[in-house]
């Protein structure tokens, strides 16, 4: 039984679990939606969500040193240079921190938690697993 244990072990160790998390959220933040098996997804919101709102605190205007200390933090936690391709099929490295504070945060500024919405899909035709769309939310 698996009483009072958190988290969510996906048939991975612990480094490979930690890795599957700062991809994903380095994936999550580039693209703001990805497609994935449910059980990920639901392990990958709390952690993104997360995340954004460390953005979010690092936008204080009055003190500085707040700011850069959530910028390592957040650089810390999430994979920091991604391949990305643009609108022309060229790839480009992309700073996913640099995104993350200079166009995620901002965009959530007002906003008290909620960033990420997950959408089921249906079943993956291969192997019949729970999929299910991630994204993060439109500020209307």
């Amino acid at each position: 039984m698996r009483h009072r244990v958190s988290g969510r072990r996906l048939g991975r160790d612990t480094a490979h679990r930690k890795a599957l998390r700062k991809n994903m959220i380095a994936e999550l933040l580039i693209h703001e939606e990805i497609l994935t098996t449910e059980a990920k997804a639901r392990m990958l919101r709390p952690a993104a969500e997360k995340i954004i709102t460390l953005a979010k605190r690092g936008l204080a205007k009055g003190d500085p040193a707040q700011a850069v200390h959530a910028r390592r933090l957040a650089a810390a936690r999430i994979s920091r240079f991604r391949q990305a391709e643009d609108e022309s099929g060229d790839m480009e490295e992309v700073d996913v921190v640099k995104k993350l504070f200079d166009d995620i945060a901002p965009r959530f500024a007002d906003r008290p938690g909620g960033y990420t919405r997950m959408v089921k899909i249906g079943k993956r035709s291969g192997d019949n697993a729970d999929m299910a769309m991630i994204m993060l939310v439109n500020e209307e």
